[in-house]
């Protein structure tokens, strides 16, 4: 299939509908209105719904009827509307609900700004609704991988009956780049879900709840969700290792664009004495620590780079422990870090002793 320029928005929407989803519930907050536009125009195209709902709250609760009756289903927010939806994000993890969340990161805290930042990664990791729950996490860093973890975000999310994040920036929505979609399945040609709310005649009925008033009932409950998520752990980690043969001077931790900017940073470095090398995670969670550490135990110093106040570096220390260390630096407020900026703090922490 022949590639297509596209904006980044726009070819999550289209992966989304050769990934079989045929329904869309949204509410527009910039920078991802391109997604739901798109989604309006081009889902009555293939026998598809769009609905804008009154806000992100009702959005996030159709999520949750329409993927109890069987549906590929998603949405698109940017940070404050997916604060908005993460009770109900809490409530289909809690009842198995397999649905697909795009977040476009915009600045914060509050309504911060338009311009792009990696802000939310606490609030895509660690939770952000109440409850002992995970999502898995899968973060691009071009729009070609947006599309193919939008088509993969929705295989997760039906493997593991579980609410599956993408997670990327300004920069990854409004950003145009050549994109090919490898493949397209037709709704009607995926597996059955037998635990759907689709009628019960000639069967029992089924019941999809997160309520359980009952306190060893819940109890076995949150266990059970736990064993998944163990499982999701072992199963789906996902990173990429550049330039780090034969073990670096500075490795720089970065994920989506600013993998891409550490990326255009090491290039520039190359011959000029100091070995750099980069460590993308793919997943943010399960985060890919093993991986990791395996890799900078080849490295004399670690620095991670993002567009927040310092969020995936605790993940980072976590995994690496103490054995090595490991400095932050970070641009806030839609202010985008340029390459020789990653330079400069390269060099710095490759001429500071310990």
């Amino acid at each position: 299939m022949a590639k297509k320029l596209m904006k980044g928005c726009e070819a999550i929407g289209e992966a989304a509908i050769k990934a079989g989803c045929r329904l869309f519930f949204g509410y527009p907050i910039t920078p991802q209105n391109e997604i739901p536009e798109y989604m309006s125009a081009r889902l009555p195209q293939v026998g598809g719904t769009f609905v804008q709902a009154e806000s992100e709250v009702a959005a996030s609760n159709m999520l949750y009827g329409a993927s109890g009756a069987g549906c590929r289903v998603m949405t698109s927010s940017s940070s404050p509307g997916i604060s908005l939806m993460s009770e109900a994000i809490s409530y289909m993890a809690g009842s198995e609900l397999p649905v697909v969340i795009v977040n476009i990161m915009r600045g914060g805290p509050g309504l911060g700004g338009i311009l792009p930042s990696q802000s939310d990664y606490f609030q895509a990791t660690k939770g952000g609704g109440h409850g002992d729950y995970r999502c898995l996490v899968l973060a691009p860093a071009s729009v070609q991988e947006a599309a193919d973890l939008m088509v993969d975000a929705f295989d997760r999310a039906d493997h593991y009956r579980n609410p599956v994040l993408v997670l990327g920036d300004g920069l990854i929505g409004q950003m145009m780049e050549p994109v090919e979609f490898k493949s397209e399945i037709k709704p009607e040609d995926l597996p059955s879900k037998p635990w759907s709310t689709t009628g019960c005649k000639g069967r029992a009925p089924n019941i999809i709840n997160s309520l359980f008033l009952v306190a060893e009932d819940l109890e076995q409950h949150n266990w059970h969700l736990q064993r998944k998520y163990s499982e999701i752990e072992k199963n789906e980690k996902r990173w990429e290792t550049y330039n780090t043969e034969g073990g670096c001077d500075v490795l720089v931790v970065a994920y989506g664009t600013v993998a891409r900017i550490a990326r255009t940073a090491i290039d520039e470095m190359k011959g000029g004495g100091i070995k750099v090398g980069l460590f993308r995670p793919i997943t943010l969670w399960p985060y890919p620590s093993e991986a990791l550490w395996a890799t900078a135990e080849n490295a004399g110093k670690i620095l991670t780079c993002e567009l927040s106040c310092g969020q995936m570096v605790e993940d980072v220390r976590y995994a690496i422990m103490g054995r090595r260390p490991v400095e932050f630096y970070g641009r806030v407020g839609g202010v985008v870090m340029a390459p020789d900026e990653v330079i400069e703090q390269v060099q710095k922490l490759a001429a500071a002793t310990v």
